[in-house]
């Protein structure tokens, strides 16, 4: 079985999204930030899913802007 998916850590990710470790242990609470996994102790995010997550969160996800 081979894994194509690429794992960020949280310090990988906090420096991605330019937010502070905390907060994404904040969102992982709340069940509100990117889906993750747990490997052991250690948690991870797939590249794929925090991409999904961002995209969901798009201000503008078609790209189009509103009618005036």
């Amino acid at each position: 079985m081979t894994v194509t998916t690429s794992y960020m850590t949280p310090p990988e990710l906090a420096e991605m999204l330019r937010v502070p470790a905390a907060t994404l242990s904040k969102w992982r609470h709340e069940g509100t930030g990117p889906t993750y996994i747990r490997i052991g102790k250690h948690v991870r995010y797939a590249e794929a899913e925090v991409e999904r997550w961002l995209s969901e969160r798009s201000a503008n996800p078609t790209g189009l802007r509103a009618a005036r």
